[in-house]
């Protein structure tokens, strides 16, 4: 019922009529607020940034990833199997279908695509719940079509649970994280962990952690020395930092923030998938919407977008963080 209300809310926003010939700017509907904890946090986001919300109707909207040169947004719908694209110009449009799964079955729940993320070739890289793997589609970006490489699909020779969340250092290493969100009961669980991964370019694949309860997002600092994870565990709903060495491995690592005190009725949602802005703070969906953390672990606010929220992206210049939350596209301007 409210993805309808939504949606004819925003049909009838788009088709009012300007009230003269002139070119009159199309109201923007808008969502939630911001929680300000510190003052540090006005120089992210300009006091009275409002939440926009672009799009609506998804069954769990995820994995947004800004394409530069198309100036365009595309985003998974991980339910129905689908990747959206949004624009300015042209707004809402199909991407690609299939995304994560490719065979027969109907009755999977979360079958398509996670995470997104573009290797240095500029290829598409996914998280393929359905398929257990990580994929690259071998379409151009301008002419998707579903047609998949494996990169990898399995640990020493058992597969993986469901690929999730993924980040590329400079080195072309590729880091990410396997917990068992996409499988299905039926599923055969053939891993007794939930692990984060490193895929090096000549194809090793090397374990980095396999403690986790719950690995989900993951981002790397600028410098690209941290590896920041976050645990969808409501138990225990933290986020991490971990030192690497100059090879990629894990050296130590620390809670750097424990949301899991700030889970409430009026806050939904876990730590899931974040990502660091070029100034090193972390913007990390969790409890309310996406906690704006430093650095050094402290919580500067949370943009609070009044629904479970799964993942953030900036666009090239970090004008906008865009927002997959729950049902809906959102983004809210930066500074």
């Amino acid at each position: 019922m409210k993805n309808s209300i939504w949606l004819f809310l925003l049909a009838l926003a788009a088709c009012s009529a300007p009230k003269s010939q002139e070119s009159v700017k199309q109201e923007v509907m808008t969502i939630g607020s911001v929680e300000r904890l510190d003052s540090a946090l006005n120089a992210l986001i300009p006091v009275g940034a409002k939440i926009e919300v672009l799009a609506s109707g998804f069954e769990w909207a995820e994995g947004p990833l800004w394409l530069e040169e198309q100036q365009a947004l595309i985003f998974t719908d991980v339910p129905t199997n689908k990747i959206w694209k949004w624009t300015e110009k042209d707004s809402l449009s199909l991407y690609l279908s299939p995304s994560g799964y490719l065979g027969d079955r109907t009755d999977k729940r979360e079958p398509g695509a996670n995470g997104l993320a573009l290797d240095e070739e500029g290829k598409l890289i996914l998280c393929q719940h359905g398929e257990r793997q990580i994929g690259k589609m071998l379409a151009s970006l301008d002419a998707p079509k579903p047609d998949f490489q494996s990169l990898v699909s399995e640990y020493e020779g058992k597969r993986f649970n469901s690929p999730n969340d993924l980040v590329f250092h400079s080195k072309g290493q590729l880091f990410f994280t396997d917990p068992p969100y996409g499988m299905d009961p039926w599923d055969e669980k053939e891993l007794d962990f939930q692990g984060v991964f490193r895929l090096d370019t000549d194809g090793k694949l090397n374990l980095l952690i396999d403690s986790l309860s719950r690995p989900n997002g993951i981002a790397l600092s600028p410098d690209q020395s941290n590896l920041y994870i976050a645990q969808s565990d409501p138990e225990k709903a933290r986020y991490y930092a971990f030192d690497l060495d100059d090879i990629g491995n894990v050296i130590s690592g620390k809670v750097l923030f424990d949301a899991t005190s700030l889970q409430s009725e009026s806050r939904k949602g876990l730590p899931d998938g974040l990502k660091v802005h070029s100034s090193g703070t972390l913007f990390a969906t969790g409890p309310g919407g996406v906690l704006v953390i430093s650095p050094d672990g402290k919580h500067l606010g949370t943009i609070l977008t009044e629904n479970g929220t799964a993942n953030c992206t900036f666009d090239s210049d970090e004008k906008y963080l865009y927002m997959t939350a729950d049902a809906f596209l959102m983004r809210i301007a930066l500074k």
